[in-house]
């Protein structure tokens, strides 16, 4: 038994996460769009106490269309929707700082954390695709431009979020003052990016500040995230290279004053899983068998940087040129795995046909719990981000299956440890930072 307890999200996709995932007869691709599919798998979360349900997102059209099931919900529309159905288990949004003004995302925010009663959680991304930028009109900023105009976004929204202090509102009808505007600021904020006057026209938010998740592993992603973050979704395929990461991100704290336990660390981790090893090996064949290489070598090609259409399947990975741009830190691990491993470009492609880069586990319940258990006990994970092959299946085997046996290894909840995700999550709510201190005088 231990003292300290794992967190899981489960990362929501489409129908699966393996890209062959809608071909596959358990899943149906139909419900891409259809909020009663989203509905029964933030209950099947909640129903295995996850800590929180995750909704990536971009501002273009996956490449590809012609050969998987893409175009699905805009998360924050769609968070509202789930969380009327569910009452504890968390509730993240990926919503971009490149093409979104810090007014209109602290108010979105702000608003899903009330309607959920404290359950909301933004993912903080930068927009690093090219047709992205080309949807909003202009070029693709440069890496560390992102970074810089991400680093001056946070700080507005969070300012925006403390405009209001906790007890702003008073609601006394009889004396007909509903607000104490000596309580709620202005920001009068100017910078490089940016000039926001506020205050929000939103009351502050039920957790001070939702929870903020960052994904970036470059550089400059893994500064930004020791600076802000709270919650961290990485991709790494090793222990070595898991506990590297861990090690050095939680190393960087210090210098913003922050403790170890204010940033978990959730590598993603897409576990095909079987009663038996010879039931999930024959999941992920059959998973295998329905890649269509064309999509895979596209998908690739997008990652690197490079176009690789031309590239012979059988044939290694060519030498490549260092990212500047783009997925820097995916990139990287993407070129690491080719050649540490050997593989062929047809083989490269099947590796990441299940995560994307993140780490695939094949097995039985136990042996999905053994691998969480050595990361998490080794040094290389607070937690995990749970990204189910296929769906709604995967998720449901995950919370019948391996949750139990996390459980009675004691090493996750039985019970939700309260109603806000940063209750769940162990993590401090923070004050206004323009909260009045009221002096009390006998």
């Amino acid at each position: 038994m231990t003292a300290r307890k794992l967190h899981l999200n489960a990362f929501l996709m489409g129908v699966g996460h393996h890209e062959a995932a809608w071909r596959h007869p358990r899943t149906n691709p139909s419900r891409l769009s259809d909020i009663r599919h989203y509905q029964q798998l933030a209950r099947t979360a909640e129903r295995g106490r996850l800590d929180s349900v995750f909704l990536a997102d971009g501002l273009a059209l996956g490449d590809n269309v012609r050969h998987n099931a893409l175009g699905g919900l805009e998360p924050l529309t769609l968070l509202a929707a789930l969380a009327a159905v569910t009452e504890h288990v968390g509730l993240i949004a990926t919503v971009s700082t490149t093409y979104n003004e810090p007014f209109h995302v602290a108010r979105k925010f702000a608003s899903l954390d009330h309607i959920s009663g404290g359950r909301a959680g933004w993912n903080i991304v930068t927009s690093a695709g090219e047709a992205e930028a080309h949807n909003f009109g202009v070029e693709r900023p440069a890496h560390r431009d992102r970074y810089a105009r991400a680093t001056e976004f946070l700080e507005v929204v969070t300012k925006l979020w403390d405009s209001w202090e906790d007890g702003a509102i008073l609601g006394d009808r009889h004396a007909g003052r509903y607000a104490d505007t000596d309580r709620i600021h202005t920001l009068d904020h100017t910078g490089p990016h940016f000039r926001v006057r506020g205050p929000l026209n939103t009351s502050r938010p039920p957790q001070g500040h939702p929870l903020l998740v960052q994904a970036g592993s470059s550089e400059d992603g893994k500064e930004f995230a020791a600076r802000f973050a709270e919650a961290v979704f990485t991709a790494q395929q090793t222990l070595a290279e898991g506990k590297e990461f861990y090690t050095d991100l939680k190393s960087r704290l210090g210098r913003y004053g922050r403790r170890d336990d204010e940033l978990l660390i959730l590598p993603g981790i897409s576990p095909i899983i079987g009663s038996t090893e010879r039931e999930a090996l024959r999941l992920e064949k059959e998973l295998e068998e329905l890649i269509i290489p064309e999509y895979g070598v596209r998908q690739l090609s997008t990652i690197l940087g490079v176009d690789l259409s031309d590239h012979p399947l059988d044939a290694p990975l060519p030498d490549l040129p260092d990212a500047t741009e783009g997925q820097q830190s995916r990139s990287k691990l993407v070129t690491d795995l080719a050649r540490r491993e050997r593989l062929t470009l047809r083989e490269l492609i099947n590796r990441l046909a299940g995560g994307r880069g993140h780490r695939v586990v094949t097995g039985t319940p136990e042996q999905i719990a053994d691998q969480i258990q050595e990361w998490f006990t080794g040094g290389a994970a607070d937690g995990f981000n749970i990204m189910p092959p296929i769906l709604p299946g995967g998720l449901e085997d995950f919370v019948d299956h391996v949750v139990p046996e996390l459980q009675v290894r004691g090493l996750f909840r039985t019970e939700y440890e309260g109603r806000t995700l940063r209750q769940n999550y162990n993590l401090a709510r923070p004050i206004s930072r323009f909260e009045q201190k009221v002096s009390v005088t006998s």
